[in-house]
Order: C-alpha cells, then structure tokens, then sequence
C-alpha cells in the first residue's frame, strides 16, 4: 500500500526555491534541502527526483511567480513612465533590503551555469523573451494612449529595460546603492519619448 505524503509538497517547493536561490546550485546540498524542507531524503527523491529535478522544478516556480507578479503589477499601471518608475523604485527598495540582498533568482542561476551548463541556456533564453515581450507590451500602451510617440523603437527599449532591470539586481546587492540606481532608472527613463 502506497504511503500517503504527511507534507505539503508547494510549500517544500517554495522552501526549496528559497535554498537554491540563496546559496546557489552548487553550494546547496542534498543535506541542505532536506533540512530546509522539512522532509526526509526518501519523500525528496520520490516527490521530486533527484537534485537537478527539483532545482529545475524549483526555478520553474520562481519564474513562473515572477512573470506573473510582473504582468499583474504592469496591467495595474496608467502611465508607462510612472510604471516603469514604480516598477524600478520597487526593485531597488528590495535589493537594498537585507532579505533582497539575495538579488534575482534568474540572475544568480546566469551567472552561476552560463555558459558551462547548457541545459539551462534554453530556459534563461526564454525568461528574457518573456519579460521583454510583457514590457514591449506595455510600451505599446504607451504608443497606444499617445504616452509614448508611434515611432519609439519599442523592442530596442523593452531590451533596455530588461537589461536594466537585471542590472539593477546585480548592483543592487551592493550596500548604499540607491540614489545610483535611482539616478541610472531616471536616466533610462528619458528614453521614453
């Protein structure tokens, strides 16, 4: 008779999520989950196989969360400036926070696995295609509400933005960052036109 799990398997998830992001791929242990998760090392392996299942069912979740968080936070804004303004302030607040000080899952996984990992070269890929494309969205409310003028090219600035939203959770890490993060969004701003 098969046993019946005495765990919540989201929650040990989101724990798991939380472990890798924290300490990264290869300095989490097999020991290190199972501790955070509060599960034996049997119920880890049945539930979710070994470590690069559940790293990989891990960074789904963090993905998955993050875009949705993103599009209902942009789907909420009237105006594209102060959105991105918004959206920024946010991201920067956190980093600046000892618990953000962790940066972007998705960056820590880049920087960690890129390029030896190629497994994963696939899944970042279409991370930044994701996120670009929600903020190419918005940018064309912004054309489309007469915010933004009909010739901005909307595909080199959704780029921009990614690529400085990502920064921004690099250098975000850094202590006493804000007022240089927040001047570099300002900056990034004026290319809104």
């Amino acid at each position: 008779m098969p046993r019946t799990k005495t765990f919540d398997e989201q929650q040990a998830l989101e724990k798991a999520m939380h472990t890798f992001w924290r300490k990264g791929y290869h300095a989490t242990s097999m020991q290190d989950l199972v501790d955070a998760m509060g599960i034996n090392r049997a119920s880890l392996y049945d539930t979710f196989g070994g470590k690069k299942d559940l790293f990989d069912q891990a960074f789904e979740l963090y993905r998955k969360t993050n875009a949705q968080g993103l599009q209902r936070f942009l789907e909420q804004q009237d105006s594209v400036r102060d959105g991105f303004r918004q959206l920024f302030a946010m991201a920067i607040a956190e980093t600046q926070s000892e618990a953000g000080q962790k940066g972007c899952f998705v960056v820590n996984v880049t920087t960690e696995l890129l390029p030896e990992d190629r497994s994963m070269e696939g899944v970042i890929r279409a991370n930044k295609e994701g996120f670009t494309a929600v903020f190419h969205q918005f940018l064309q409310q912004g054309v489309a509400s007469g915010e933004l003028s009909a010739d901005q090219d909307l595909e080199a600035t959704a780029n921009l933005f990614f690529t400085l939203y990502n920064g921004v959770k690099v250098v975000g890490k850094i202590p006493g960052q804000e007022k240089a993060l927040l001047g570099a969004v300002e900056a990034a701003l004026g290319a809104l036109r």
